[in-house]
């Protein structure tokens, strides 16, 4: 909770600032839009985007730049009369004119609005909720398209929305690999400890009636300057009234948040509790009273990021380290299942699960003819959660930023799902193991190259055999929920495969043995 004295909240008073009837929520009706109205934002929007420090904005600018490029190179095959137009204007069509969002332009188009929603900045928020009326005008059932939204309306504070958007998702997929059930249990909870909590201080404190649809800034403003003349007591009803204000002119989320952290700063330094001197609280029924305020906001605060949680332990699972890894693995023979074609159409499955153990990587889909049925170790990228429900022995998730992995952790892992879990130590093989820097490897390695470089680097697997991978020659073989996510061009295929081979001691059309 911040005490900055000099920030208010922002203007949204009742009289001229309330947003249309339902608060926020009309944000989740998709506003029919043209692709070449979206192509024209993106365009202008590239047009302001300057080179600086800002790495997220310069992601976004290379992603613009990739998308103008696709739609240029398209507009010039269709000029030249190809048999199979990629960006194609229909015959029956009410203009004649309406471009159609083909497949080759659909990716570059949602990697756009990925990139500004990571900007998290407001023009970036509204380019990526233009994006999302683009390709939903067209492509209703776009998974991609409505978990997109409910993401960006999400930033913006828009929950009720935001919820309607990743219902929406959910009802087009049947594996929920992004969490988006905790999801959304977790922002209506949030929203009732936050109600919980304003309806508290109304009941409180009956004199904020008297300040409730006023001026937001002039009741805060007031506040503030009552407080810092020390009179608490005429400086609370006015803070609580102007939050009042902002909850029923139906302000965005974070700004509600930012209001309530700022005036239980206060409070506490009133009561004596954030800093030294005396305070104004006179007894311990003032005490718990804050005591049991800032409780709920941390709990709409904690609820809103992970979702409710049924088992904090996880479950009794233990951490691993690098190594009690090492020595669980010692003397076994050992396989890594890729997640590609060339399994999934195979019939190796007995094969595969008569190794001691079975390595499956990310989305892996499991058919036992062809696959096998065991999973004893699953090795992921912390960023999304498919499979963390599956049980196995060992899950060890990998991830090159330490605040994102745990937040991930925090957030995707299921109780009971494991035994153990990767440790720290575990986190980023090639890099915090290895030590090989960007300098070496310049690309970011995929979960199986992390995996198998740490298999290979503590040499103590009796056999190490690698089981279709094709580098995804043959195409991906993963859940079906997972099927449309891009092989990502972050990572250097041709590299992995090259640094496979020299140690590779046998190689068949299904198996690279490296022991």
């Amino acid at each position: 909770m911040t005490k900055a004295r000099t920030r208010w909240p922002r203007q949204r008073d009742a009289e001229d600032s309330a947003p249309p009837e339902g608060g926020t929520s009309h944000l989740a009706a998709v506003l029919p839009t043209e692709l070449e109205t979206c192509l024209r934002a993106c365009a202008a929007h590239s047009g302001k985007l300057v080179a600086g420090l800002d790495r997220r904005r310069t992601a976004l600018a290379e992603a613009l730049r990739n998308l103008l490029a696709t739609h240029a190179t398209m507009e010039q095959t269709a000029a030249a009369a190809s048999p199979l137009p990629l960006l194609r204007r229909p015959g029956r069509s009410g203009t004649g004119s309406s471009l159609v969002l083909g497949d080759a332009l659909l990716d570059p188009l949602l990697a756009v609005g990925n990139k500004a929603l990571d900007c998290g900045y407001e023009d970036e928020l509204k380019l990526a909720i233009l994006i999302t009326d683009t390709v939903l005008t067209q492509r209703r059932r776009s998974r991609a398209g409505w978990r997109l939204r409910a993401r960006t309306l999400e930033a913006m504070g828009a929950e009720n929305a935001a919820v309607e958007a990743y219902e929406r998702y959910l009802g087009l997929t049947d594996e929920d690999g992004f969490g988006v059930a905790a999801k959304i249990a977790g922002l209506r909870a949030g929203a009732e400890r936050q109600d919980e909590l304003l309806r508290k201080l109304e009941r409180d404190c009956p004199e904020a009636g008297e300040f409730t649809g006023r001026s937001v800034t002039e009741s805060w403003a007031e506040g503030l300057e009552l407080q810092a003349r020390g009179d608490w007591h005429a400086a609370r009803p006015r803070l609580i009234g102007a939050l009042l204000t902002q909850d029923r002119a139906g302000a965005p989320v974070p700004e509600i948040q930012e209001a309530a952290s700022q005036y239980l700063g206060l409070a506490m330094e009133a009561g004596g509790l954030a800093g030294s001197g005396a305070g104004s609280l006179t007894g311990p029924t003032d005490l718990a009273v804050l005591t049991d305020l800032i409780a709920l906001y941390a709990e709409q605060r904690r609820t809103r990021m992970r979702g409710p949680i049924g088992d904090p332990t996880f479950g009794d699972v233990e951490w691993t380290t690098l190594g009690e890894f090492r020595n669980r693995i010692a003397g076994k023979s050992i396989c890594l299942i890729a997640n590609s074609q060339r399994v999934g159409s195979s019939s190796m499955g007995a094969e595969i699960d008569a190794y001691d153990l079975v390595v499956r990587f990310n989305s892996y889909r499991i058919d036992p003819s062809a696959t096998g049925k065991r999973t004893d170790i699953h090795a992921t990228i912390h960023k999304h959660g498919f499979n963390w429900d599956r049980k196995v022995h060992t899950r060890l998730v990998f991830g090159g930023l330490s605040g994102d992995w745990k937040y991930s952790l925090r957030n995707r892992l299921v109780p009971g799902a494991q035994k153990y879990l990767g440790d720290e130590s575990l986190r980023w093989p090639l890099r915090d193991i290895g030590k090989v820097g960007t300098d070496v490897w310049p690309a970011i390695p995929t979960s199986g190259f992390n995996m198998l470089w740490l298999l290979d680097y503590l040499d103590v697997s009796s056999q190490l055999d690698l089981i279709g991978f094709d580098f995804y020659e043959s195409g991906a073989y993963r859940l079906p929920a997972a099927m449309k996510m891009p092989i990502t061009s972050v990572h250097e295929y041709t590299s992995e495969k090259a640094w496979v081979m020299e140690r590779a001691q046998s190689v068949t059309d299904m198996r690279i043995s490296l022991r």
